[in-house]
């Protein structure tokens, strides 16, 4: 994770020193205020990037003689099909909907988004109870 944090930390610089010219030249409040936070997730994430490599150690593609092979293994379980993305999608275009046309078209989105999440989240929980 070095390297990514190496790449968020120079992304961060880019922000501050844009972030200091503009607010010297521009003295506009909302563009400073929004490259000011630009900086700061940046710099979050290059934290949490150095802070996870300092804690994990190396991994294999931060070495240059590092191997495909050091780092694969069992990628989970990829469903071939599964009807619960469908009503999820549902559930989030009635929410949005919801949002324009009323409150209770919004309750009923996110009851069928809800669903729709519990059922991704829980398809296969009976199978690994099993022993599967």
């Amino acid at each position: 994770m070095r390297t990514e944090s190496v790449v968020f930390a120079g992304t961060a610089g880019f922000f501050l020193v844009v972030d200091v010219l503009y607010a010297v030249w521009a003295r506009e409040p909302a563009g400073t205020a929004a490259l000011t936070v630009a900086f700061l997730m940046a710099l979050l994430v290059s934290f949490f990037f150095a802070r996870n490599h300092r804690l994990n150690g190396e991994r294999p593609e931060d070495r240059r003689d590092g191997e495909v092979r050091e780092r694969y293994g069992s990628l989970g379980l990829f469903p071939p099909h599964s009807r619960w993305p469908v009503l999820t999608a549902v559930g989030a275009a009635v929410l949005a909907l919801g949002v324009v046309y009323g409150l209770w078209l919004a309750l009923l989105g996110l009851g069928v988004l809800a669903a729709g999440v519990g059922g991704l989240v829980f398809q296969y929980a009976a199978e690994d109870d099993e022993g599967r």
